[in-house]
């Protein structure tokens, strides 16, 4: 006599095998292919803002050895916007645009930015601050140290700069903020090693307004308690539909 709970009894080990592959596809996923962060800050305004959440492209450098030659990787090119680990700190991820690659001589003249003595044509750029400061606005400055600069690469700067000009050794970069005038980068503590770099923004996949927006529809400075109650019950509102699911450029 056949048993007609057979076949559901059957059934749940190909159940949980479906469900075990899911989850270690997507344990890949999120370990090897794309990572998920989040802006932490003004300085990439206004092509990444406070309250941005990013899918990160963690395979497109690649990572050395002999993946290199079985994947199509690609080199890290000036322009490029990369998340990486703070030399300073490698527990933190920054996020910034490339500006100087090894070999690149780097020179800053009243907020312009020269590479190789060419003026790049920056759209991205925003000054935010109408002040003019000489450490951050005529790079690299060796007589004129900013209050926040990082000792060490202050005493190792002049090690790079020749005829005025930052010279980018191998295997590192220059970076700087979109957001000029608002942003810590290596002008104020040094170049980012190759192997700190995790990889590229690719997507951003949802946008929350920051809280200075979101007093505009009701919300008041609190705990964070309070402001998590509100993010959730005003999910609709604060949500920048404009910027999800929008490609990083």
């Amino acid at each position: 006599m056949n048993d007609p709970a057979f076949p559901r009894r059957a059934e749940w080990p190909r159940s949980l095998q479906s469900l075990l592959t899911t989850i270690v596809i997507a344990v890949f996923v999120i370990v090897f292919v794309v990572q998920a962060f989040q802006i932490p800050s003004e300085s990439m305004e206004n092509t990444l803002l406070i309250g941005d959440y990013l899918l990160v492209d963690k395979v497109r450098y690649g990572g050395g050895g002999i993946w290199n030659h079985l994947m199509p990787y690609h080199p890290v090119q000036r322009g490029d916007i990369i998340v990486f680990r703070y030399p300073l700190n490698p527990a933190q991820h920054f996020v910034k645009r490339v500006v100087g690659v090894p070999g690149d001589r780097v020179r800053l003249i009243n907020r312009q930015v020269y590479v190789n003595r060419i003026a790049l044509r920056e759209n991205y750029v925003v000054h935010s601050s109408a002040i003019h400061q000489d450490f951050r606005d005529e790079f690299p400055r060796l007589d004129h140290p900013d209050s926040g600069v990082d000792a060490s690469w202050w005493l190792q700067m002049k090690k790079f700069v020749e005829d005025r000009e930052l010279i980018v050794p191998e295997g590192c970069y220059f970076v700087l903020g979109d957001n000029r005038d608002e942003s810590s980068d290596s002008r104020y503590w040094g170049f980012v090693p190759r192997e700190n770099i995790i990889g590229r923004p690719l997507l951003i996949y949802w946008s929350l307004r920051s809280m200075d927006e979101n007093r505009q529809f009701g919300a008041t400075p609190g705990d964070k308690l309070y402001h998590f109650i509100y993010a959730v019950s005003h999910l609709f509102r604060i949500t920048r539909w404009d910027r999800t699911f929008r490609l990083v450029n």
